[in-house]
């Protein structure tokens, strides 16, 4: 009785032993398929998490773009309107009041008509200066005439009035621009930086400098007037400006300066 229940003891432990191992293997798959799942379930919610995060960051890009855009547009208009107004009405007045001096000048005696030389001169060179700056804000001119010569005919009126040296330098093979807007938010940067120079800095002396490499127009805008402090100065409109313009067009735009040392602009715009 004994031995036999020794026998079965001896006969049915090896298969409690296999039992357990098969139970332990299938906890340990099932805890292994339960991680896999997790971990998958894990990378495909971050995933998405950053494809969503990702197209509401275009979005909002797009949105910005619009409103710069929309900004820009309003701004042009205005540039644009005023560039009429002063084509066609303050220009034809000039244009009318020189005409009744010139009628005055033969009416009176030779000692008279000296003293109306001064004024006449400067009634046209006003007149010539309304003319020319008109045809700056007008986006049709600088389109017609491209960038460059744009550029030229607002450094050469910057130098009738007050700079002594005002200068364009062109470096490399020139290359067209694929989008004939991106000319003119250019040269609306530049005019922004030149009419701070003349209003703030000082200066004597602006440099311009166009450089065309093979996929990017490196704008380098320069003058030799006070400067100032960059850690203290206080982001005004004209540099906010500038900033949102280069935004537009997807330009890199830098501005370095320092007092008494001049202020210097820098445009790396990508043309492709």
């Amino acid at each position: 009785m004994i031995n036999s229940f020794h026998i079965f003891l001896t006969q049915t432990q090896p298969v409690s032993t296999a039992s357990e191992r098969y139970l332990l293997v299938y906890m340990v798959m099932v805890l292994l398929i339960i991680t896999v799942l997790v971990i998958v379930f894990f990378v495909v919610f971050q995933k998405r998490k950053n494809k969503l995060l990702l197209e509401r960051i275009k979005q909002q890009q797009a949105l910005e773009e619009e409103i710069i855009l929309a900004q820009t547009e309003s701004q042009e208009q205005t540039l644009k309107n005023i560039g009429w107004e002063l084509h066609d009405n303050i220009g034809q007045l000039l244009a009318f009041a020189s005409m009744q001096l010139s009628v005055l000048k033969t009416q009176v005696s030779d000692d008279v008509k000296d003293k109306f030389k001064d004024t006449s001169n400067a009634l046209n060179e006003s007149l010539k200066e309304v003319r020319a700056l008109s045809k700056t804000l007008n986006n049709d001119v600088v389109l017609n005439i491209g960038l460059e010569k744009s550029i030229t005919n607002e450094l050469n009126r910057l130098n009738k009035m007050k700079f002594t040296n005002a200068q364009l330098v062109i470096k490399g093979e020139k290359v067209d621009f694929e989008n004939r807007k991106h000319e003119i938010i250019i040269f609306r940067i530049l005019q922004e930086f030149l009419s701070n120079s003349v209003k703030y800095s000082g200066a004597k002396n602006l440099k311009i400098i166009l450089e065309y490499q093979p996929n990017n127009l490196i704008v380098t805008a320069s003058d030799d007037g006070v400067g100032f402090d960059m850690h203290t100065v206080e982001k005004g409109s004209g540099l906010i400006n500038m900033q949102s313009r280069a935004a537009l067009i997807h330009a890199k735009l830098d501005l370095y300066a320092k007092p008494n040392a001049g202020v210097t602009l820098s445009l790396n715009y990508p043309r492709s």
